[in-house]
């Protein structure tokens, strides 16, 4: 018999997830299969990892990402236990691949284990915090003009639920002439005393603007100073555009929550994401579906309460996942890890340049993304004249280049190079591009 109560209870309390299991108890968990990338000696081996067709151009590769070697193997591994014994291969895996996963995740990010949650992508972290929060009608939220779907319908349902407002700005007047300085002010211009939540997109997937968080938040943290903490500002971001492509720690960055999946340019296991926050802001919010923590579990049959438990733990949702994908999560923060973080940066940097200064000398393109890589991450949209956004990314597409078109009511065509792409290939799609003749 598996004594999952007692177990569980050791490995997934606070205790156990900041130190025994993730730090000390298995100091070796994480570098029993290396990443491979420790073993590449350029981008080419590096590309070499993923079975993407090599026919095709990969410029949309954010959307949904392919998996590399280690990632995939890790899931063809969980996916064969599950398969030859599913509820043996639960029992005997599950504690401590959630805790790999965590230890992995809060290495990446510079954060502590227990103050991530789990979730299945961005949108069911959005819908997890903001459908979460404890707000009054007096209160407010803010956000602008701007961001996702997803964001704006789980701020409005919120909203309605609790009867706080949800107010709206516009961060800059034209991306021409956006600067840092500009949108830090407008975010302070639009702070009243009523605004309890500031909700804002790192990388705008509708123009690629990159917005300076960190000095967005030392902004925040300025008016905070003379706010009572019932009063105070909790800043909450948006940030699937920039992990995997950034290179921060987020205890650094200045926000108090940050929520991100991890199937984009993280290259992780589709259908697996994260939500974190800081431990002074995890009270505001409140789980909506049920964990399936084990410590939490085994509380609930002694009649006890689990409120002292970690805010995280409560907010990761129970219910059976996509397991083989969860549990090999950890793989695709030590694929990063092993090529290096600001490694990975750079080589996006230079590529979205590359990219963004073909675009600019060309006079029938229209270039919306800043060509500063201080207001842009890995992201590009721009219009040809006389040529709608899909009849460019048509006309890409039958020449092998795969972009996309921003999915919003001002429609521009998308391309995002990543660590997949190389320099010929944007040269080969600024050729194209630079063929394009409307129809």
């Amino acid at each position: 018999m598996i004594d999952i109560g007692r177990r569980g209870f050791l490995v997934r309390t606070g205790l156990a997830l900041s130190a025994a299991v993730l730090a000390g108890a298995h100091p070796h968990a994480l570098a029993e299969q290396p990443a491979s990338p420790g073993r590449l000696k350029s981008w080419e081996d590096l590309r070499a990892q993923f079975p993407l067709s090599l026919e095709l151009i990969h410029l949309a590769a954010f959307f949904l990402a392919s998996h590399p070697t280690p990632v995939r193997e890790a899931i063809e591994r969980h996916r064969a236990g599950l398969d030859a014994d599913p509820i043996g291969y639960w029992f005997e895996q599950e504690e401590k691949q959630e805790a790999k996963v965590l230890r992995a995740a809060a290495d990446y990010l510079g954060a502590n284990p227990t103050d991530i949650a789990l979730t299945d992508s961005t949108t069911m972290g959005l819908g997890l915090l903001y459908g979460g929060l404890q707000l009054q009608a007096v209160q407010e939220i803010l956000t602008t003009t701007h961001d996702h779907y997803s964001t704006e319908t789980a701020l409005r349902l919120r909203a309605e639920r609790t009867g706080a407002n949800v107010r709206q700005i516009p961060l800059y007047r034209s991306l021409k002439t956006v600067s840092r300085d500009e949108i830090v002010e407008s975010l302070i211009q639009g702070i009243s005393p009523a605004t309890r939540i500031v909700a804002v997109t790192w990388v705008h997937s509708s123009t690629g603007l990159k917005l300076p968080i960190h000095e967005m938040g030392q902004a925040i943290q300025a008016i905070n100073r003379s706010r009572d903490e019932r009063d105070r500002i909790i800043f909450c971001v948006d940030g699937v555009h920039a992990l995997g492509v950034e290179d921060f720690c987020v205890n650094e960055l200045g926000c108090d929550f940050l929520i991100a999946g991890t199937h984009k340019w993280m290259f992780g296991p589709r259908g697996t994401g994260l939500v974190w926050g800081h431990p002074r802001a995890w009270p505001i919010a409140r789980a909506t579906i049920p964990t399936f923590s084990s410590q939490a579990y085994d509380l609930w049959m002694e009649n006890k309460s689990s409120k002292d438990l970690p805010p995280s733990i409560h907010m990761t949702p129970g219910g059976f996942h996509s397991l083989e994908h969860r549990w090999a999560l950890d793989e695709a923060f030590l694929f990063h890890q092993a090529i290096g973080k600001s490694k990975v940066t750079q080589r996006i940097y230079e590529l979205n340049q590359q990219l963004k200064q073909g675009l600019a000398v060309m006079p029938q393109v229209t270039l919306h993304t800043p060509m500063s890589q201080e207001l842009s991450a890995g992201i590009v949209c721009f219009e040809v004249a006389g040529m709608s956004a899909r009849q460019v990314v048509e006309k890409l597409r039958h020449r092998n280049i795969v972009g996309s078109v921003t999915p919003y009511a001002t429609k521009y065509a998308r391309l995002a190079p990543s660590l997949l792409n190389s320099t010929e290939e944007i040269e080969t799609t600024l050729r194209a591009i630079k063929e394009l003749r409307a129809s």
